[in-house]
């Protein structure tokens, strides 16, 4: 049994990780414009490197169908690009003293194809690869493979929290986001004091209408692991999108059936950052059993959001997280799309939930947002964590995506969480952790300033189940996908026809509680009042 808190820092959130026993029950660079109407710079970020390229051609043109085509016209480009780039400037002497040799990746859903250099870039050679590759009347979109990340940072904590379990036994203990926000109190451990609860998403009112049968959720992140307090009947259905070996820590390429979660954790410099060794964080585990994946009212652990929803793992983050063209397929491959190579999703989902992101804009063109516009033409859903840089989430993909649901984090006193990004494109919040007494932005921890879910306690690979803390838009986010499929297995129950993708929105925004919000910034309609939507679900004739 782990006695305290376990800490990483990673890109972009809040990770605090309390791990006991199951039985105690992150144009942007280089001063450039970002983006062109054939392609989009705005991925690259300074001192980054690159080694993919994401090429769509025309249709009907001769290279849309020809993998070695797009091989040879992306070397033209780098000949191109060699013969253009200044002689004497540092940042470009690589690309003009040594040509990278090319391999073919694979080709994605949306029909484009990915060309990796096999050696990195950097975000200058990148660039004028791209810009080149562009000037080829054939293509019609170009853009770089960039990793996204889980979308969590830590704060390290200064207190020891540990379980103390009545039967079912701590949902009453430790889960204030899923009761009303009434301004009652909620005992806090750490604190030993009530506080006054205005941030709370409403769910377990909710269940009075629903529970999420015959809904299914779709949780993109790193998988999930066994525990014994996560209804995994579809683990084994889900599937590891991750096709760089050196991501999914598999021996060669490639993808992988089922959507379990071999550990993300990374040796030192592993990712090129000079970042510091991490441990694995078990962020899809978390995630997973909030969106619904915790079995409630089992007289174990904790409840999950919409807990009787079937839930599919998929994996698309792994070691130093997940490349957008992998995490495109999975949108695709989770919302019932065809993807080369990799069989058809079997259950398919009526909503996506995906606590990722990365720098950069969302072109329609792009494979991230051609992959969600494809989904929610299919009906299904798109909930995505609007990050953790306390920035405007215009500035992170895929949060910037037209037609996703944003989601904001705030904590018990209904204030923006210091970390969460804000801003016109915010659709609304959601119980995410504030972390800090009074939600603020540094002081004394507090029990209440976390979300709490199942992880596991390995440091690397997988061991023994247990329980923890974490706090950020990732943590938000999965409250907004179960209320979703609380929202779409009422008008089941009801003999109604599935609400579309912005019919959800609309409503998301109609309920969302407004009178105790606070925050400096825009976070959108409010807060998550899961009893209201799905209320409304039901109620709503369209």
């Amino acid at each position: 049994m782990k006695n305290g808190f376990q800490m990483k820092l990673l890109a972009a959130s809040v990770l605090l990780i309390i791990a006991v026993t199951a039985e105690a029950n992150d144009d942007v660079h280089s001063g450039q414009s970002s983006s062109a109407s054939t392609y989009d710079l705005s991925p690259l970020q300074d001192g980054k490197t690159y080694r993919g390229f994401i090429i769509t051609y025309k249709d009907g043109s001769t290279e849309r169908g020809n993998a070695s085509t797009a091989v040879q016209n992306v070397s033209a480009a780098i000949s191109r690009a060699r013969r253009t780039m200044p002689n004497g400037i540092r940042a470009h002497g690589a690309l003009t003293s040594k040509a990278p040799g090319l391999q073919y990746g694979h080709k994605l859903a949306s029909g484009a194809d990915l060309v990796r250099t096999e050696r990195v870039l950097s975000d200058v050679e990148a660039s004028a690869i791209i810009k080149q590759i562009a000037d080829d009347p054939a293509v019609a979109f170009v853009e770089p493979e960039y990793m996204l990340h889980a979308v969590d940072d830590a704060v390290e904590p200064d207190a020891v929290a540990t379980f103390t379990a009545p039967n079912d036994p701590h949902f009453s203990v430790y889960q204030w986001d899923y009761v009303a926000a009434d301004g009652t109190g909620f005992f806090d451990k750490q604190l030993n004091a009530l506080v006054a609860n205005w941030g709370g998403a409403n769910i377990q009112k909710a269940w009075s209408l629903a529970d999420g049968a015959g809904v299914v959720i779709a949780s993109l992140d790193t998988g999930v692991t066994n525990h014994p307090d996560l209804n995994l009947a579809l683990a084994n259905a889900g599937y590891d999108f991750l096709s760089d070996h050196t991501v999914s820590g598999r021996a060669v390429d490639g993808r992988a059936p089922g959507g379990w979660d071999t550990g993300d954790w990374t040796t030192s410099n592993q990712c090129g950052d000079g970042g510091a060794a991490e441990n694995s964080s078990w962020h899809g585990t978390h995630v997973f059993g909030t969106a619904g994946g915790q079995l409630t009212n089992n007289g174990v652990g904790m409840a999950g959001t919409a807990f009787n929803a079937q839930v599919v793992p998929v994996r698309v983050l792994g070691h130093c997280g997940g490349s957008n063209a992998d995490i495109a397929d999975a949108i695709t491959w989770a919302s019932g799309g065809h993807v080369d190579g990799v069989p058809d999703n079997t259950h398919p989902a009526n909503v996506i939930s995906m606590s990722l992101g990365g720098s950069g804009e969302c072109p329609a063109e792009s494979v991230l947002g051609s992959a969600i516009s494809g989904a929610i033409g299919r009906g299904v859903a798109v909930v995505v964590a609007a990050g953790n840089e306390n920035q405007d989430v215009a500035t992170s993909s895929p949060a910037n995506c037209a037609g996703v649901v944003a989601v904001a984090s705030t904590g018990i006193t209904g204030q923006r969480a210091f970390y969460s990004n804000y801003g016109s494109g915010i659709t609304l919040a959601a119980p995410g952790g504030g972390v800090y007494r009074n939600d603020a932005s540094d002081g004394d921890q507090a029990t209440t300033g976390s979300i709490w879910s199942a992880i596991n306690e390995g440091t690397t690979t997988p061991a023994a189940a247990g329980y923890g803390a974490m706090a950020g838009t990732s943590q938000a986010t999965p409250h907004v996908a179960g209320a979703v499929a609380l929202m779409q297995s009422y008008r089941l129950s009801l003999g109604q026809a599935l609400l579309t993708p912005a019919q959800v929105t609309s409503i998301l925004k109609s309920s969302a509680a407004t009178s105790h919000v606070s925050s400096d910034q825009p976070i959108g309609a409010g807060i998550l009042d899961a009893y209201k939507a799905v209320q409304m679900a039901g109620s709503q004739r369209w």
